[in-house]
This record gives structure tokens, sequence and C-alpha cells, in this order.
């Protein structure tokens, strides 16, 4: 309870300052209206007419939260009684858009993670990768991802590669930079007299990697997946802009953005922001069990 009301509080101060930001933001429209029905709006019709606007530059919290709960579970119940349904899942569900880009953040993920930290164990044992490869690493995050994201795309059309793939890979690119950092972290970080005692126990080279390097890397491999899993399901969005998607939240950005369905669009960030809230939280989660087991927390 201790935490949880400082969260509460904080979101409670957020929404309250949401709300009053609805006002001033839509009030402009609803005058408009008011002007050419030839009527003047009072202080509470004008407050009720910004919270109820069916396309307002900011919805408010209410708005965004009914079309959450429209888009996802009623959309879900239609769909499942055979008025959209693709499959399992409507395409008109949240859900089913929101597992299109989950899909292709996982592979993302789980190939970045792979790549980086394979790429943080060469740099650790070789000099020359860590001359080589860590200044590239860096340097290609210096790129812009809304620039290269349709170059990959079109790039892999040309080769006949669609679909997944493609989006795969962009997510893979923003993700694989927070492991190798973080995992390099974690290899470095045995002190001297640690290296010095396995040495005295005439440790092989792997013995220590397996003994030293590898458990003392853990908590900063954790924290550094949290990052990558988040920045995945940005990368595999932004891959959704450039290629005219149907279907993800990426597509369900564009499609708020051409048709001025500005609920729409916030409901679709609320649920990126769910999807890569549950996704660390389901980190977290592994990291406490594992650590837990490894005797490195309680």
């Amino acid at each position: 309870m201790r935490n949880l009301v400082p969260v509460l509080t904080v979101t409670a101060v957020l929404i309250a300052i949401w709300y009053a930001a609805v006002i001033p933001m839509n009030q402009q429209w609803a005058q408009d209206q008011a002007r050419r029905a030839g009527v003047e709006l009072s202080f509470s019709a004008l407050v009720a007419d910004t919270m109820s606007q069916a396309r307002p530059r900011l919805p408010a919290p209410h708005q965004v939260a009914a079309e959450l709960w429209n888009s996802t579970v009623i959309e879900e119940l239609t769909g499942r009684r055979g008025i959209v349904n693709t499959g399992s899942l409507s395409n008109r569900s949240l859900v089913y858009h929101g597992w299109v880009t989950l899909s292709a953040t996982l592979l993302g993920f789980a190939i970045g993670s792979a790549l980086g930290i394979a790429l943080a164990v060469g740099i650790v044992h070789n000099r020359a990768m860590d001359a080589s490869i860590m200044p590239w690493a860096i340097a290609s995050q210096t790129i812009p991802i809304l620039a290269i994201a349709p170059m990959i795309i079109v790039v892999l059309n040309a080769v006949g590669i669609t679909g997944l793939i493609p989006k795969a890979i962009i997510s893979t690119y923003l993700s694989f930079f927070p492991v190798v950092v973080g995992m390099v972290k974690g290899l470095r970080a045995p002190d001297h007299m640690q290296l010095d005692l396995m040495k005295t126990y005439y440790a092989s080279g792997s013995q220590v990697f397996v003994k030293l390097r590898l458990p003392s890397s853990m908590p900063y491999l954790f924290a550094s997946l949290k990052v990558a899993i988040a920045a995945a399901l940005v990368g595999a969005i932004v891959a959704e802009l450039p290629t005219g998607a149907v279907a993800g939240l990426g597509a369900r950005l564009l499609s708020g953005s051409y048709y001025g369905q500005t609920v729409q669009i916030w409901s679709a960030l609320f649920a990126a922001a769910i999807l890569a809230a549950g996704m660390v939280a389901l980190i977290s989660l592994i990291q406490r069990t594992t650590l837990k087991r490894m005797g490195m927390a309680t």
C-alpha cells in the first residue's frame, strides 16, 4: 500500500491536468458551433461539449477509456459472433492489432537480444571486437529510425521478403543496442580481486565466464532487456507506418490520422503503452525468479 498510494496520487493528478487541458483545447469547435447556431454557451455547457466531441483535438480520459473498451472487449465479442472475424480475433479489435504488432516485437526482441549478448561476449573477450564493433554499434543508433525504416522495408520487399520479417528486423535494430551495452557492463562487473581469485584456482576462461562473469552480468542484462523490449515495440510500430499496413497498432495510428479520429489514435497509443508495460512486468517477474534461484535476491 505504501508503494501504491504515491502511484495512485500521481495518476490522479495527471488525469486532473488532462481533464483541465481538454477544455481550452476543444473550446474553439464548441464556440464555433454555438455561434453558427446563434446561441451562447454557458460554462457548464461548454465543459460538457468539450468532453464529448466526436473528433476532439484532445480527447478526454473517459473517451479514451471508452474507446479502449469498445475496441477490445466489445469488438472482440461481436467479431466472435461472426460480424467481422479474422481467424479467432476480430480485425477491428485492438486485441487483433496488438497481437500483430506483438508478434513482430517478440521476434525482433529475441533476435536483438541474442545478437546483443553474442556481441557483448565477443567485445569483452576480444580486444579487436572491442575496438571495432562497439564504435559501430554506438554509431548505428545515431541514425533516425524514421529515416532507415522505409529503406529497410523497400530493400527487403525488392528481394521478396515481406510480412513479419521486415518489421522484426527494425525491432532488432532498436533492441540489440541496449542489450550490448548492458551485457558488456555486466560482464566487466567483476573486479580484479575476484578475477585474481579465479586465477589462483586455475580456472579456465570458460569457467571464469560461467561461474563469475555471467552471474555478475544478470542484473545488468535484465535491466537492459526491459529497455530493449520497449524499444522493440517502438520499432515494430514504426515499421508499420511506411508500409501502408492494414493490421497492427501502427496501422490503427495511420487510419486514425487519415480520418481525423483522434480518439482512435489515443486509444492505440494507450494500447501500445499497456502492451509495453505488460512485457516489462513479465521480464521483471522472470528477473526476480532467476536472481532468487541464483541466490542474488531475496
